[in-house]
């Protein structure tokens, strides 16, 4: 009978590393507690988001994990429902609750350089310090920079690099004149995912590219060589958020879910076993979860936060002339 009675929720997050903490770390203790079988929906925020809306008047879904500037794209879509009130509600980073409590964030992340720590050992070449470094002439060839269109990372780097050449995120056009001239010459690919990363600093194809330091500490348990550096004018904050998705069939659950995946347990299993820094300042840190929280606060001293409201209101737009005039 117990078995009949079990209830399953379906919940929208990347795959790789952030799946198989959640998966391993933190929903069995979620489905002991409530009788509940959680099952990931794996794939990119793009992905997930595109999932949500065609399903809109009969969700497949519970819950969704969505980069922070999706995620405001989401809630404008009515797709989320507000986060119920909760005591780790209120723990959490006030950075990380989004307007009206309608999403909350669940990791924290910033968005900085990494580098080819082989390579750059190699050619005697010390650690990135600035977001121009991707235009010095000696990555001719060497930079891999992701698809502003389809990526985070590559937005992130791309108006980081709009705002030195003067520009703000609702005006794009100093970054658009200056590229081709300047980070252009030295790109070997644009690429839509970062998946392709590790590939690439193995074959010492790339030499320089945005990442977060999340990604690098992924990369390098892997035994890629990897390092990250804050660049001086700042990295971008970078936040992956959930939402419990409107209209779906167990909102009580669902709710549940969402609350219990603030909790300081919950955070700290996804810091120890798949690096995602902690929104929630009371989740204890163990080992390399130490450092790598403390590592973030610092980061965050100096870190951007991109306004998504303008951006996402022009992005259509700059796709479009970023894939007709960069990427073509």
């Amino acid at each position: 009978m117990a078995n009949a009675q079990t209830k399953t929720i379906y919940i929208g997050m990347n795959g790789g590393t952030m799946e198989k903490a959640y998966s391993q770390y933190v929903f069995p203790a979620f489905e002991k507690l409530y009788g509940a079988k959680v099952v990931v929906v794996p794939g990119t925020s793009s992905d997930i988001l595109a999932k949500a809306q065609a399903n809109k008047d009969k969700p497949q879904m519970h819950v969704m994990f969505l980069d922070d500037g999706i995620m405001v794209r989401a809630i404008g879509m009515g797709l989320c429902e507000k986060q119920r009130p909760s005591a780790a509600l209120n723990d959490i980073y006030p950075a990380a609750r989004f307007k009206d409590d309608m999403a909350s964030g669940v990791s924290l992340g910033v968005t900085g350089l990494a580098y080819n720590a082989k390579m750059f050992k190699e050619k005697g070449w010390a650690a990135p310090t600035s977001w121009m470094d991707l235009a010095d002439p000696k990555f001719k060839g060497k930079v891999v920079f992701q698809s502003v269109s389809a990526s985070s990372f590559g937005l992130h780097g791309f108006l980081m690099f709009n705002r030195i050449q003067g520009g703000n995120d609702k005006n794009v056009e100093p970054g658009f004149k200056a590229w081709p001239t300047t980070i252009g010459p030295n790109v070997l690919e644009y690429i839509p995912s970062s998946a392709k990363i590790s590939e690439m600093v193995q074959t010492n194809e790339a030499a320089i590219f945005p990442l977060t330091p999340t990604a690098v500490a992924a990369l390098k348990v892997k035994g890629i060589p990897v390092e990250y550096a804050n660049p001086k004018e700042g990295s971008v904050v970078l936040m992956v958020g959930q939402c419990v998705i409107a209209n779906n069939s167990e909102p009580e659950l669902a709710q549940k879910l969402a609350e219990f995946l603030l909790s300081p347990l919950a955070q700290a299993n996804v810091l120890q076993y798949g690096s995602q820094i902690p929104t929630n300042p009371k989740a204890p840190a163990v080992g390399e979860g130490v450092g790598q929280v403390a590592a973030i606060n610092g980061y965050m001293k100096t870190a951007i936060t991109v306004d998504w409201e303008s951006i996402n209101a022009n992005r259509p737009s700059w796709n479009a002339r970023w894939n007709k005039t960069i990427e073509r």
